[in-house]
């Protein structure tokens, strides 16, 4: 009798839970949905490019050897400022000594020749005209006259090849004379020695091309290089603004304006670039040659728009028109809106949407956080 009142009783409590489960089901309401929103904002909305960019001296030099001999002394190491005009380096003279001298003795021999054959161009030229007065009173012949002139023109000729002689000569000596002051190395600009190349003690050879000693950048005025994607460079043009920032000052600005867009692309890991080039003052020298920019070209800035996040957007039914979700009373209303000018982040609203309004961003699933 105890074991049916016991099964009795588990009965009738598992029919009481069925019967409240099924109450609770058929009389509960659905969870309210919590949307996440972003208010309609009026603002400045910026349109604008960002790049990675190299920064360079605008104005830089490799400073050669003209001629070939040892690098006797370089006065100056890696770091050092100098001014243009200043001294180098000096490549041993005596070579380009001892060619001047052997020169200048050469014209000078010529020129003593010269003033001989001259003299002697004198006394032919004052023989003949004596010959031919006489010749006219006939106390001498014609032939006497005819070898005074023959001996006038073999001095002239003479004085025409001891005189392109000097010319010759003088322009090896001039030539020798400029390869000596070439030994003296002198800064062609002011600015830094970025690079030493050659060092003290070794041989230069001075061919086709003329070997560097070292390089010269002047610091006070950057080249940045903004590789640009082929997808942006077609909203570039000189003009526009350009800030960016350096890995070692990520809390400093630096602007400077486009000056030019090289039209040769470069590729980058299969990835097309162009070069969007600017300038920047640099009187404290503080970027240094071959720093990494983060560059932002601005191209367009819309001031007091509305504007929402592009997540906003919903389906699309054409390139300026979208339509959106509205949070009205707690409750989603979809909404037609008209575009404007948009950037990577958020779009002009020309149309469809107030200031304030509340638009939906999605959905909150509780998972967030």
């Amino acid at each position: 009798m105890k074991a049916v009142s016991k099964k009795k009783i588990v009965t009738a409590g598992i029919l009481i839970i069925l019967i409240a489960g099924g109450f609770w089901f058929f009389t509960r309401e659905d969870a309210p949905v919590s949307y996440m929103t972003a208010d309609v904002q009026r603002g400045t909305l910026e349109k604008k490019v960002m790049a990675t960019g190299k920064l360079d001296a605008l104005q830089k030099v490799d400073v050669g050897a003209q001629v070939n001999g040892q690098l006797q002394t370089l006065n100056v190491k890696e770091g050092d400022f100098v001014k243009k005009g200043d001294l180098l380096a000096v490549i041993d003279p005596v070579k380009a000594q001892n060619v001047v001298i052997e020169a200048e003795q050469t014209v000078s021999e010529i020129k003593a020749r010269l003033k001989q054959a001259e003299a002697e161009y004198a006394f032919a030229q004052a023989t003949y005209q004596r010959r031919l007065a006489l010749a006219k009173t006939q106390v001498i012949s014609k032939q006497d006259v005819d070898e005074a002139r023959r001996n006038m023109d073999v001095q002239r000729a003479a004085i025409d090849t001891y005189k392109a002689q000097v010319a010759r000569n003088q322009a090896t000596l001039d030539t020798a004379r400029n390869d000596l002051q070439y030994t003296n190395i002198r800064a062609p600009m002011d600015g830094v020695v970025t690079e030493l190349k050659t060092l003290q003690g070794q041989t230069v050879i001075a061919m086709q091309q003329a070997p560097t000693i070292l390089s010269l950048a002047d610091l006070d005025t950057m080249l940045v290089n903004a590789e640009v994607s082929e997808a942006d460079v077609v909203y570039l043009k000189p003009g526009q603004k350009a800030t960016f920032s350096v890995l070692g000052a990520p809390d400093k600005t630096f602007s400077g304006v486009i000056t030019d867009i090289l039209p040769k692309p470069q590729k980058i890991n299969d990835a097309i670039f162009y070069y969007a080039r600017f300038e920047v003052p640099n009187p404290q020298h503080v970027l240094k040659l071959d720093m990494t920019a983060q560059v932002t070209i601005a191209l367009e800035n819309r001031e007091n728009v509305l504007k929402i996040p592009l997540a906003a957007l919903g389906k699309e039914i054409s390139p300026t028109e979208y339509e959106v979700q509205v949070l009205v009373n707690g409750q989603p209303e979809t909404r037609q809106v008209t575009l404007g000018t948009r950037n990577d982040v958020e779009a002009e609203v020309v149309k469809g949407l107030a200031e304030h309004e509340k638009v939906v961003t999605g959905i909150d699933d509780g998972t967030a956080g």
